[in-house]
């Protein structure tokens, strides 16, 4: 959080308190903070006292962009005689919630319309039929989605139109923010906090903090220090270790925060498109070579939902016609498996296609994010990555992801890609050294525990680092098995448990790994310890999350209730946080 914000104490959920002294004390907390803010705990001058109004900033986000907004929000809003008062979603009760008269909800969306990770028992509390009525507060909802996915901003739309149904009053209409956000959100937070009104200047704020300057808009040409191949030549993936050197960049970060890439575009993959045009890469489209948009500007490899709905009727496909007509999702992602951009262009060979058409049903091409997997503290002034570089055939053409691939592929050691830093401020080592750290981490879910390792090493931490990881064979697939070996025999590594799912007739996962080891698990759980997951959403997380809840009930003799109350316990302390894709 920047220095410039300040968070103001929240009540706890499970404090020993009615729902009337719960509001009192967030009253009085909000005053204290209001005078704080002046100087830093002292006395300002008597001219400067102002009892200045609170504003409630939450946020819920996955990956950070929110938690930016919110920040930005919350400096503005200095500017406007308010004291803004920053939390994350989760750690507001609903009790709280009445309680407040100017709020400013700034809400990504994860996945197919899901709520993110530190938003679920806010949504809970605020869409039960026991919710209160809320004709005193007033509130604004920035969403923030993508409009690749059906769900576009279904989080955001969700909260506003609650907020709505218990008499709360909108500052301003919600706006609803694809991937380039930046620009919409800054208009939309300066159009919706309103001004304090307040009878005197608010006390000057400490000058912000002096950031890079780079970003998803004006990437770092890092230069590529290494490019291995991680896994054996016997394993079914490719995984890679990218190293990139970040110079002079002033870039910064911590381990827990992940690497935007922009990515261009493979050039075979370019030359199709030419060739299924019928124009060479000179050909000037909207005053621009098109081989050069074609590279660097737009997304050529996934289809955009514009894209397929304008090319249904002019190829007469009766498959995609059919599952576009039904509605059916998952016909529309049936048919799509395996297939690009340019395999629907092909559904039609012979339809001629205007190229200026065309761009405008493709998406801007967009940075993919990778958790960092170094700490900054044992590698100054480099940054590396884990990178599975995605391949499959398909027509007898070959088709790859776009960045795992241009990373692998056309970022040579020495040449340069465009990078940038992502925070992930929810996603940290802990900060008191003596805690236990359990992480689970299959694949390259096990990045960010390389950095966190590497991390706790450089800390000189005393707690227990515990790591559950796995793959399909230990022989092709335990990446960063010598690594791992000198921390298991240093003693950083104080656990370490695998599973390689087909070394054996039974699959065996990271989730039967935790089961088995459940006592101990819930043990250093109630030593403080703090629970990790990095990797596939889909699948691997909820099959651990199942596994968690299952081992909190069996070990702490709990309900299901119980171990339901526990785990949320765990996640307001922010003790059991993911990095899930």
């Amino acid at each position: 959080m920047n220095d410039t914000i300040t968070k103001v104490p929240y009540i706890p959920h499970d404090a020993p308190f009615s729902g009337e002294q719960k509001n009192w004390l967030g009253g009085f907390f909000a005053g204290l903070h209001s005078r704080l803010a002046t100087g830093a705990g002292q006395a300002a001058p008597a001219a400067a006292v102002v009892e200045s109004k609170p504003i409630d900033i939450i946020f819920g986000t996955q990956t950070g962009n929110a938690e930016t907004v919110a920040e930005s929000a919350a400096n503005l809003a200095r500017t406007k005689g308010f004291t803004p008062r920053v939390a994350e979603m989760d750690d507001i009760s609903i009790d709280q919630l009445a309680a407040m008269q100017n709020l400013i909800v700034i809400i990504s969306t994860y996945g197919e319309g899901e709520m993110p990770d530190n938003a679920h028992q806010f949504w809970d509390a605020l869409s039960a039929s026991t919710a209160p009525r809320l004709e005193s507060l007033n509130y604004g909802v920035l969403a923030l989605g993508d409009t690749s996915y059906d769900a576009f901003c279904q989080a955001g739309k969700l909260v506003d139109t609650r907020l709505e149904q218990l008499g709360a009053k909108r500052l301003s209409d919600r706006v609803d923010c694809d991937v380039d956000f930046e620009d919409a959100a800054e208009a939309w937070v300066a159009n919706t906090i309103p001004d304090a009104g307040t009878a005197a200047p608010v006390a000057a704020q400490p000058p912000k903090p002096v950031k890079s300057g780079w970003g998803r808009k004006n990437p770092y040409a890092a230069k590529m220090i290494e490019n291995r191949v991680l896994s054996g030549t016997k394993s079914a993936k490719e995984i890679r270790h990218i190293g990139f050197d970040l110079g002079d960049s002033g870039l910064k970060y911590e381990a827990g925060d992940a690497l935007g890439v922009m990515p261009i575009n493979a050039p075979d993959l370019v030359q199709g498109w030419l060739d299924r045009l019928g124009i060479s890469a000179e050909t000037d489209v909207n005053g621009t070579a098109i081989g050069d948009q074609l590279s660097t500007q737009f997304e050529i490899t996934t289809p955009s939902r514009d894209l397929i709905r304008a090319l249904e009727p002019l190829v007469a496909d009766h498959e995609l016609s059919h599952v576009i007509s039904n509605g059916d999702k998952e016909a529309l992602e049936h048919f799509l498996w395996g297939k690009d951009t340019l395999d629907l262009l092909n559904l039609k060979p012979d339809l001629v296609l205007d190229p200026a058409q065309v761009l405008g049903w493709l998406k801007p091409i967009q940075h993919r994010a990778y958790s960092i997997s170094s700490s900054p503290n044992a590698n100054p002034g480099e940054v590396h990555l884990t990178v599975a570089a995605v391949r499959w055939m398909y027509e007898n053409r070959p088709h790859r992801g776009v960045c795992s691939t241009f990373l692998s592929d056309l970022v040579s050691q020495g040449s340069t890609a465009g990078v940038f830093v992502s925070p992930n401020k929810s996603f940290r080592v802990p900060e008191d050294n003596s805690v236990p750290m359990i992480m689970v981490g299959p694949g390259t879910g096990i990045a960010p525990f390389r950095a966190f390792l590497q991390e706790r090493h450089a800390r000189g931490a005393t707690g227990a680092n515990w790591l559950f990881f796995g793959d399909q064979h230990r022989t092709s697939d335990f990446i960063y098995e010598d690594e791992i070996g000198k921390f298991s025999k240093s003693g950083l590594l104080t656990r370490l448990d695998l599973a390689f799912s087909r070394d054996q007739s039974e699959k065996i996962y990271v989730q039967h790994r935790m089961t088995e080891n459940g006592k101990d698990l819930y043990a250093q759980l109630e030593e403080g310890g703090y629970f990790y997951v990095c990797g596939d959403a889909t699948h691997m997380a909820k099959d651990v999350d199942a596994a968690l809840h299952h081992i909190i009930e069996t070990q702490g003799g709990m309900t299901p209730e119980a171990a339901t109350d526990y785990v949320n316990r765990l996640k307001r302390e922010k003790r059991y946080v993911r990095d899930v894709y």
